[in-house]
């Protein structure tokens, strides 16, 4: 669909990683940045694609996953607005070495690889924001990488819904999450299978801990969940 700078230029000022620069830079950034339009299933770009540019989620959500050996599927992120995907390979000029396809009808911006370069050259402030994405997705992959190696199948899970409840999340009491994609893909993402995620919320449910209905799970005590052993 064709848009007009300006309308990327609104776009792109209420992004944090863009939200400094001065109207003239977000002039130049809108100019080598388009719309993608993404209805839910669409692939976005595929495992060994070129890359010419990153994409940032104005809204709806993004999977990021690869096929391994034994053809499942492992997922590696899920995105929603606001973050962006696709850096670290534009950086090193190297392909994609994930599988993005829209989990939600979604619009996104893609923003051209040498239009950020250039920024990067001119604008300091803007080349240590870029660096501080990459090393947080870093730690959040560490974090992951410990997650798998040192936590069970239910502290993960636990851990999954805790983090759901976002800053708003109570000390104590009660609190309601809303999955934000099929049980399959959330699994995944845990690096557990559909079963054992659906056997784990089976026995925190039979442990009076939640109650589930739909992609909607009941936090009954937050408190008696957090501190729930295995």
């Amino acid at each position: 669909m064709p848009t007009t700078p300006i309308k990327n230029q609104s776009f792109l000022a209420n992004l944090p990683l863009f939200r400094e620069l001065a109207p003239e830079q977000l002039d130049r950034m809108a100019t080598h940045t388009r719309q993608v339009r993404a209805p839910r299933g669409e692939i976005l770009f595929h495992r060994g694609d070129e890359v010419h540019g990153f994409h940032v989620i104005i809204y709806g959500q993004v999977k990021l996953a690869f096929i391994s050996a034994g053809g499942d599927e492992k997922v590696v992120e899920i995105l929603g607005p606001g973050q962006s995907f696709g850096e670290a390979v534009m950086f090193m000029r190297r392909p994609h070495v994930v599988t993005a396809q829209a989990l939600a009808d979604s619009l996104l911006l893609y923003v051209e690889r040498e239009v950020v370069f250039d920024e990067i050259k001119s604008d300091p402030d803007f080349a240590a924001r870029m660096i501080a994405g990459l090393s947080r997705r870093l730690h959040q992959l560490v974090g992951d990488l410990e997650a798998y190696s040192m936590r069970s199948g239910t502290e993960r899970v636990i851990g999954f819904l805790l983090h759901q409840c976002g800053d708003g999340l109570p000390a104590n009491g009660e609190a309601d999450v809303t999955l934000p994609t099929t049980k399959g893909v959330i699994a995944s993402r845990l690096n557990l299978t559909q079963e054992h995620f659906s056997r784990i919320l089976h026995d925190l449910t039979t442990a009076g801990l939640i109650k589930v209905q739909g992609r909607t799970v009941h936090i009954v005590d937050v408190e008696r969940l957090r501190g729930h052993s295995t």
